[in-house]
């Protein structure tokens, strides 16, 4: 099989979401680069992929998706039977329900943090301490909810590691570089879910893959 080609940065959190999957899966891939910065993104040639004009994209065959948690999930759907069972066997409200917390309550608060703390002064930028105050408030009250919840299920769909699990593992990476990783080493239960996450061979794959700063802008020609 061809490996998979995944359209995007590779320090992005969106297309690191995707990677997290793609190692639990154990499928060859390729990241082709798609640079923000020069804007590549809404250029045709990525257009004719997503016509949104975001990262990441993915290429499997004759499928083009786009949208993270949507490739995430046709991955763990279609690959089901390869690598790490993402999905269970008979339906889980409970996923569904973490999925969503994650998608919507969850990434709206914690990526304004990573922009500002790290994104922002990667670029040369400086963080708006309004923005940073209010999202720090924001998101201690999300992770109030998932200390509780992860202090009765190891998981968040229950007893095993799940697409629920995944999908949250690339944010809180990047969180964890800011001087607001104490929102999560500051609760018991959402700082052992973490570092048991965090642990996985799968992951430290993706992590090793990950640039620790961004790559010199092409030359003019």
């Amino acid at each position: 099989m061809a490996p998979l080609k995944l359209y995007g940065m590779a320090m992005s959190p969106n297309v690191v979401r995707v990677t997290t999957v793609l190692n639990e899966k154990g499928l060859d891939f390729e990241i082709v680069p798609v640079d923000l910065r020069t804007g590549a993104q809404k250029q045709p040639e990525f257009l004719a992929l997503n016509p949104f004009g975001q990262i990441p994209a993915l290429v499997d065959g004759d499928e083009v998706l786009y949208e993270s948690r949507a490739i995430n999930r046709y991955i763990a759907s279609k690959y089901k039977s390869e690598g790490t069972g993402l999905l269970p066997a008979t339906p889980s409200a409970k996923l569904e329900v973490w999925l969503e917390v994650e998608s919507n309550h969850f990434y709206p608060n914690v990526s304004p943090l990573v922009l500002q703390l790290l994104v922002k002064p990667m670029m040369g930028g400086a963080p708006d301490p309004v923005v940073v105050d209010k999202y720090t408030h924001l998101l201690a009250k999300v992770l109030d909810i998932y200390e509780d919840h992860l202090s009765k299920n190891k998981y968040l769909a229950g007893d095993e590691f799940s697409l629920a699990d995944a999908n949250h593992m690339s944010y809180l990476l990047f969180l964890s570089k800011t001087p607001k990783a104490g929102l999560v080493d500051e609760r018991p239960h959402v700082k052992a879910w973490w570092e048991d996450i965090a642990a996985r061979p799968a992951f430290k794959k993706t992590v090793s893959a990950i640039p620790d700063h961004l790559p010199p802008l092409p030359s003019a020609s």
